[in-house]
């Protein structure tokens, strides 16, 4: 037993690591966001597609009314990268994957009302902590700071993804994680196909190797890891064990495009990543 909860810690940290290029290659790729975002996609669901039909894996849906939750999980995971690349673009890799980590306390908070689930006083003393956080994040509390408009996109990009999650939750144990992923990367590329049409996709030939890297590394592979890890965990739980992407992320940023965190990212940074641990050690009891 302990072996197997060994093995489920260990795949949910490397999908972790692979999901946390995103926060370099994001900032890196010299693109829209927009178009970023629908060359991520359309490149991971082909990967996943081979993927699926080397595996044999059926894809019809198991009941009709599955349809209009996976269509809402999709967009909202569209908005989620969408919104999580601006913030990446507009501050840096530290505060984009520091604010979007706000995203364990908004599952924490929404959790009651989706999963029905029974919610905890302490809940609040952790959003205190995770906006005296994003406070000192922020170096300057103007809404014409880039640093401060990426801050706020990065936490729009965690509801997002905190709805997304708790949406897929409830359907991780009857389908298989490479196939959910599937579904949702053909919902985005639709949603986003319109931006191929008024948006400047000429650097697609000297980005390409890095949008497939981020298709099929950070995509593909690391976020259909990331569903199939919550068939083992609670979805709290979950948020909180890959809460070392923001400092993996941190680390690549800082090997491949030499961005050194202030004083005021590590301390804002490491008071909202407490409210991770403290959740992690309350959630255990």
């Amino acid at each position: 037993m302990e072996g197997n909860h060994l093995k489920n810690v260990i795949g949910l940290l490397l999908a972790t690591f692979f999901i946390s290029t995103s926060g370099a290659l994001g900032r890196y790729i010299a693109m829209p966001t927009e178009v970023i975002i629908w060359f991520r996609s359309t490149f991971a669901a082909i990967f996943m597609f081979i993927f699926c039909k080397y595996r044999k894996m059926d894809f019809k849906l198991k009941s009709p009314k599955h349809y209009k939750p996976f269509f809402i999980a999709g967009v909202f995971m569209a908005a989620h990268w969408v919104t999580y690349f601006y913030a990446l673009k507009l501050s840096n890799v530290a505060m984009g994957m520091l604010s979007l980590y706000t995203f364990p306390v908004i599952i924490a908070f929404l959790e009651p009302v989706f999963l029905k689930t029974k919610f905890s006083p302490v809940y609040i003393v952790l959003g205190l902590l995770v906006l005296t956080g994003l406070y000192i994040l922020s170096p300057e509390f103007n809404l014409e700071s880039t640093n401060l408009q990426g801050i706020l996109f990065g936490v729009l990009s965690a509801l997002c993804y905190s709805v997304r999650i708790l949406i897929m939750k409830q359907y991780v144990l009857q389908y298989n994680g490479v196939m959910l992923m599937f579904y949702q990367t053909i919902i985005i590329s639709a949603c986003l196909l319109p931006t191929l049409f008024f948006m400047d996709i000429s650097g697609f030939q000297s980005q390409l190797p890095y949008l497939l890297l981020l298709a099929l590394l950070t995509t593909a592979i690391g976020h259909s890891l990331m569903v199939h890890s919550l068939q083992f965990f609670t979805a709290s739980t979950a948020s909180i064990i890959s809460s070392v992407q923001p400092i993996f992320g941190i680390i690549l940023a800082f090997f491949f495009l030499r961005e050194i965190p202030t004083l005021n990212t590590f301390i804002g940074g490491a008071l909202i990543l407490a409210t991770v641990v403290i959740e992690s050690v309350r959630s255990k009891k």
